[in-house]
């Protein structure tokens, strides 16, 4: 779980865990063999201590190990208005926001050109896979995908670590968006 989390959460997390696991090792090893009669009449404040560091841990996976909460998220699943009685609503996905011929741009300025053959760009690499054959069919959220997440799917015949790995922390949103509109809907 730890590896999902950013680096904030997960120092926080490791050090309220971290302190309750060593209060736990130190009261149940190394408190008794100097003190044989612990905790004595120390047990009241002893298992306050315990509770005290017990709900504090939970206290940290609720705050530090959240999900965050994507606005895209609820932004794609948009329901589908009812015709008439008996119809039910359906989940549509979403439409393409981006704009395709600065995609175009981002495209070429970002150097897709010189690993993947594209034809509406103009391009005919093969670094990486042929664009316009792996991504036939595919929707607007399997390219954002691959974009921001190359190696969750990888095309037959291709090693992983090859496209770069930081498109979603180097190019804007809107600039994602865009990408990906050139890529599924390019400009005629």
């Amino acid at each position: 779980m730890l590896l999902g989390l950013s680096t904030g959460h997960s120092v926080g997390l490791a050090l309220v865990a971290g302190t309750f696991v060593a209060f736990a090792l130190v009261s149940a090893l190394v408190v008794p063999r100097r003190w044989p009669q612990f905790p004595g009449q120390r047990l009241g404040w002893f298992i306050a201590a315990t509770l005290v560091l017990f709900v504090g841990t939970l206290a940290a996976v609720e705050v530090f190990a959240k999900e965050s909460e994507e606005p895209e998220a609820a932004e794609a699943v948009k329901e589908k208005p009812s015709t008439g009685p008996g119809t039910t609503t359906q989940a549509q996905p979403p439409a393409s926001k981006g704009d395709p011929a600065a995609g175009k741009g981002l495209f070429e300025a970002q150097g897709c050109g010189g690993c993947h053959t594209f034809s509406a760009a103009g391009a005919s690499a093969t670094i990486g896979p042929n664009l316009d054959q792996v991504l036939k069919g595919k929707d607007a959220d399997f390219v954002r995908e691959s974009i921001v997440d190359p190696n969750k799917e990888i095309a037959k015949g291709y090693p992983p670590n090859v496209m770069p790995q930081d498109f979603e922390q180097k190019l804007s949103s809107k600039d994602i968006d865009d990408l990906v509109a050139f890529l599924t809907k390019p400009p005629p």
